[in-house]
């Protein structure tokens, strides 16, 4: 053990860092054999690099060295590749939304009112989607700003009675459209990007995040102190924004799955986007009536739930029931249902929580016939409804 000097004499002390000094002269050992290691091995693969002979001789080939990028690495370069070719694929296709409408004060002065909303062309002359809250004013003057910087006047053509839907105008032939998906195969989980007029004044904001669960419902509202009741919504952590509205929610194949719609005031990433296929059913109905025309069954009802069902009695506990009346000359007095009736399945397919009575009415078209599925007095029963319309 070598001797330390130090102004304390104390013996313990001395052993105790000469030990130290051996552990630090150890360490500095292994630290310099690792870096002449590195150096070596750097210096054996440049002269492998340029001696063909040593190669030939060691039978070593470069080439059939493969240094493979970590699988993290690789997965956050298909990931961002995806998010990049989705983005450019969709984002010629969006436009920004402003409105504008005069307003009178309590002293009878007249002054502009401004709001902004994202939508997307879905037809090369000029057909577009967006929410209703964005397109629903019938006494504004709506412009239309699409991604390479051209402006257009707007014209609200159709709005859905049942959803926060509208269908606008402008006048241009030979846009670029977007490609709409399949939002019943979506995943939770499963990466999406939305994109839109943030805060209504960055045009084609692109941000990414996940489907957080599907089958929602909420009671959306607006500062007009208005409110809606949305059900079947995608809600998301993609950050949506107010400008957002009408702007499309996309998958990693470029294909649009939503339209973002609300977000929680209260909460942060917490965003809703209608489905896609909700939205097909409009444009179906739009290119064949020239107006969106909803199914109508004509039944007010409640969702079952095992609370409601306790209370009521009910030999099921989901469902929807009827309890607010039912319409004259509607598609349910028709077929024969009756206050007290639990629809549980249409088509075989369930009724319940998730899977909403009018959400499920609303993949349909006027004048299709469907079975319903329903409880009475504790039997089940079916019976084939034509369905009728919201005209």
């Amino acid at each position: 053990m070598p001797k330390i000097t130090y102004l304390d004499d104390n013996e313990t002390t001395h052993r105790y860092r000469g030990k130290n000094s051996n552990n630090r002269l150890v360490v500095l050992v292994l630290i310099i054999g690792l870096v002449m290691g590195v150096i070596g091995g750097a210096g054996a693969l440049f002269l492998l690099s340029y001696s063909p002979t040593l190669k030939s001789k060691l039978g070593i080939d470069l080439q059939t060295l493969n240094i493979n990028k970590t699988t993290t690495e690789k997965l956050v370069l298909e990931e961002s590749s995806a998010v990049i070719d989705s983005s450019k694929k969709v984002s010629p296709a969006v436009v920004s939304i402003t409105s504008t409408r005069d307003v009178v004060d309590f002293f009878g002065q007249v002054t502009q009112s401004q709001s902004a909303g994202t939508g997307f062309v879905f037809t090369n002359d000029g057909y577009i989607l967006t929410n209703k809250h964005v397109g629903s004013d019938t006494s504004a003057t709506y412009s239309v700003f699409t991604a390479d910087g051209k402006k257009y006047d707007g014209k609200v053509v159709a709005q859905d009675p049942s959803n926060d839907l509208s269908i606008m105008k402008i006048d241009a032939k030979g846009l670029p459209v977007v490609d709409l998906g399949d939002s019943d195969k979506l995943q939770i989980g499963q990466w999406v990007i939305a994109i839109g007029n943030a805060l209504g004044q960055l045009q084609n904001t692109v941000t990414v995040g996940v489907i957080s669960a599907r089958e929602r419902a909420l009671t959306a509202g607006g500062t007009n102190g208005q409110s809606e009741q949305l059900e079947n919504l995608l809600q998301t952590d993609a950050a949506i924004n107010s400008g957002n509205s009408g702007g499309p929610l996309v998958n990693l194949a470029g294909q649009v799955i939503g339209i973002n719609t609300a977000m929680a005031s209260n909460a942060q990433s917490i965003g809703f986007a209608i489905p896609v296929n909700t939205v097909k059913t409009a444009i179906i109905s739009f290119q064949k009536n020239g107006k969106i025309i909803r199914p109508q069954l004509g039944v007010s009802y409640v969702m079952v739930t095992p609370e409601i069902a306790s209370s009521k009695n009910l030999s099921v506990d989901h469902g929807a029931l009827i309890s607010g009346g039912i319409s004259s000359g509607s598609s349910a007095e028709n077929a024969g249902l009756k206050n007290g009736d639990v629809i549980t399945e249409i088509n075989g397919g369930r009724v319940d929580q998730n899977n909403p009575l009018s959400s499920k009415i609303q993949t349909f078209q006027p004048g299709d016939t469907i079975e319903l599925t329903f409880i009475r007095a504790g039997k089940e029963n079916k019976v084939s409804v034509k369905l009728g319309s919201t005209l």
